[in-house]
């Protein structure tokens, strides 16, 4: 099933969550972001280039948008961090897969109650994995968070017309790797500079190695499996990340963590289960415009 790419995402972007953490401590959020889109520049560019994938494409406002939308949310996402403790930024940022079946139902998708409740149960369990908290002051931050899921539900639905499109996913992943890089950039002439070393530079290294694995993978979930499945798999990235923060920080969890790792997990099974059964929509939600499967 092309939905279950989205577990190998998780995984690799759980990876990369580990390895920015560890280059947190010697630069800053907008360095890192700019050094990730910089090494997957590069490495989309080689990848085009051996697969022959040509740059030009007849869909380039979807392309600039998937980008923008993206890049713009990865900045909420990352700003919101500054303002937020970390795991109220987080859950927030979750938020994507409920806005993103919004995003589908206003494009003519007629959700399942089965569906919707399945995506519902993996935020119950991220909300109570993480047991944010959100006081008054924190108002503006939680918008700028609320933002970021918003942002990134639509980057995903972009990513899903761009499959049904026929875009390759190398394609798409390079410029979106193009449209972060060049606003990191700009976002960087504004921001203090630190150097790279022989310790941090293997560091922000593998932050992008991970991070364009796991688009790759992300973008092939998105555009060839079902949507909203590809989205409750997204979930399991935080059991990935709470696995590592166990072996590499000794972080231990309680029993109410376990417990919403199940959530997760049954969120998971759950849609998978309903996935399978189609729905009566309008509109045939198996195929595109062209009659095939996206």
């Amino acid at each position: 099933m092309q939905s279950l790419w989205m577990l190998v995402a998780s995984f690799l972007f759980a990876c990369m969550g580990v390895c920015v953490k560890l280059a947190a401590q010697t630069h800053s959020a907008v360095e890192i972001t700019f050094w990730r889109g910089a090494v997957s520049l590069v490495l989309m560019f080689a990848l085009v280039r051996l697969r022959r994938v040509p740059l030009a494409t007849p869909h380039w406002r979807w392309q600039l948008t998937r980008g923008t939308v993206g890049f713009l949310a990865l900045f909420a996402y990352f700003y919101a961090i500054t303002l937020l403790p970390l795991a109220t930024a987080v859950t927030l940022n979750y938020t994507s897969a409920i806005f993103l079946a919004l995003y589908l139902a206003l494009d003519g998708m007629r959700l399942r109650k089965a569906m919707l409740g399945a995506l519902l149960l993996g935020l119950l369990g991220i909300v109570l994995l993480l047991r944010p908290t959100l006081h008054q002051d924190q108002l503006f931050g939680g918008l700028v968070g609320l933002l970021s899921g918003a942002g990134a539900g639509m980057a995903y639905f972009s990513v899903r017309e761009l499959g049904a499109r026929g875009e390759p996913e190398t394609r798409t992943v390079f410029y979106f790797a193009l449209v972060s890089t060049a606003g990191s950039a700009i976002w960087l002439a504004f921001a203090d500079l630190h150097a790279v070393d022989w310790q941090s530079g293997p560091i922000l290294l593998a932050v992008g190695v991970f991070a364009t694995g796991a688009q790759l993978a992300m973008t092939r979930a998105y555009a060839r499996g079902k949507t909203l499945l590809s989205a409750a798999l997204a979930y399991s990235t935080v059991i990935f990340s709470s696995l590592f923060g166990m072996a590499v920080w000794g972080e231990l969890l309680d029993t109410t963590a376990w417990t919403a790792i199940g959530l997760i997990v049954l969120s998971g099974v759950a849609a998978t289960q309903f996935s399978r059964q189609p729905a009566r929509t309008g509109l045939n939600w198996g195929q595109n415009n062209k009659g095939e499967r996206p």
